[in-house]
């Protein structure tokens, strides 16, 4: 193909992506939900001659694609689900699903991996196996981890995995990434007081657990100044905290509930392991009942060194050298891609958004919101670079077929 026909091709490919992007924002679905966008995916990727299993750990679909005879084989993923949300947005592709938005860019995922595997299918050469993941309930269901106990990677073998995740704040069509802890594990805990209601002109007749909770609340945070080594980072936030009914009784009970935050198990260990003690040492000074919970939900996202500069050399031949950051900021937002990586090795990266608004003065240079955002949307100007992505990742870890 020469390269007046071979720009014209993707031209018309980015057109077409553009148009599957939109549908795909205009018709969002929720985690485990995404049986008709997977029927979608499915259905483009048969179209494109790949071999295509749908179902894998709720509604995921794999196809495949082999070419050469080499033994080789990596897998690329993409997220599919929306989140359960209202939005704002009143351009032509807004969400025509009440209560259901895609804002965090998924739609823009299962394009750009789409548009890989058109081109890996008709234009690319390669030697080896390349399995093409569409997965469902990353909005905390742990679709991956879902995939995974379905047997995805028995049925599905490959050397490596990768994902990219769009980046508002982050320059458009650039990228960042990092070996080592890229994303935070997310957690969450709740603790219950129990203590004794009374009038609130009488408090000592009563055993008030709203000071207890806020004192409960203050000690917590003693732990990121005073257990954890300066140099590792953490987060723990309470976000609720609910007791009482009227303005005059001291409530019986007061229970809180947050989020902790944390790049490596070791840290995560002596978080938990504190916060007990902590909460039962408050409900001792207090004479009250506590119980405290402790869930660990997505772990941290941990890139390995070699798939990492594998993925660097490709996003450079993607974007140019002077849009690849190594030694991107690591996020406290957390990824179920993690899982994947615990079973494989692998990378992912944030492919840039565009820059989001600071003041009045940034609104004509910005080109994204927030994340989760009601006015998100996914900047289709990057398609073509995160498709570029995945062609050179796949050229540069499969080689040519000769």
């Amino acid at each position: 193909m020469d390269r007046v026909t071979h720009g014209q091709s993707q031209a018309a490919d980015q057109m077409d992506l553009v148009s599957i992007r939109r549908h795909l924002h205009a018709h969002p679905e929720l985690r485990f939900e995404e049986k008709t966008t997977a029927a979608y995916v499915a259905g483009l990727l048969r179209e494109h001659g790949l071999d295509v299993v749908e179902n894998v750990g709720g509604y995921g679909v794999v196809g495949t694609l082999r070419k050469g005879g080499s033994g080789r084989a990596i897998a690329l993923r993409a997220d599919m689900d929306a989140l359960p949300m209202k939005e704002e947005n009143t351009f032509a592709h807004a969400s025509t699903h009440a209560g259901k938005m895609h804002a965090c860019g998924h739609d823009g995922h299962t394009a750009m991996l789409l548009g890989a595997a058109a081109r890996l299918s008709r234009e690319v050469d390669f030697d080896g196996t390349v399995h093409l993941v569409f997965q469902p309930a990353e909005e905390g269901g742990a679709g991956a981890r879902s995939m995974i106990e379905d047997g995805l990677f028995e049925r599905f073998p490959c050397d490596a995995i990768f994902g990219v995740h769009n980046w508002p704040g982050l320059q458009a069509g650039s990228f960042g990434v990092r070996s080592g802890s890229l994303m935070a594990s997310s957690n969450t805990f709740s603790a219950t007081l129990l203590g004794r209601g009374a009038h609130a002109a009488q408090p000592h007749r009563g055993i008030d657990p709203v000071v207890a909770a806020a004192q409960l609340t203050l000690a917590w945070q003693s732990i990121l100044t005073r257990n954890i080594d300066p140099n590792r980072r953490a987060v723990i936030s309470v976000t609720q905290i609910h007791t009482g009914t009227a303005d005059n009784v001291i409530p019986g009970q007061a229970t809180l509930s947050g989020t902790v935050r944390a790049f490596d198990a070791e840290t995560l260990d002596l978080i938990e392991r504190r916060m007990g003690a902590i909460a039962e040492a408050i409900g001792s000074m207090f004479d009250l009942r506590v119980s405290f919970d402790f869930e660990r939900l997505y772990p941290a996202l941990v890139n390995h060194p070699e798939q990492t500069r594998q993925a660097m050399q490709a996003m450079t031949v993607a974007a140019g050298a002077q849009r690849v950051d190594g030694d991107t900021e690591p996020a406290f937002a957390s990824e179920d891609f993690a899982f994947y990586l615990q079973h494989k090795p692998g990378c992912y990266a944030f492919l840039g958004n565009g820059l989001i608004a600071a003041g009045q003065a940034q609104q004509q240079q910005a080109t994204s919101r927030e994340l989760h955002s009601p006015f998100y949307d996914f900047n289709d100007d990057i398609i073509d670079v995160g498709v570029a992505y995945w062609i050179a990742l796949v050229q540069r870890y499969l080689g040519v077929a000769v």
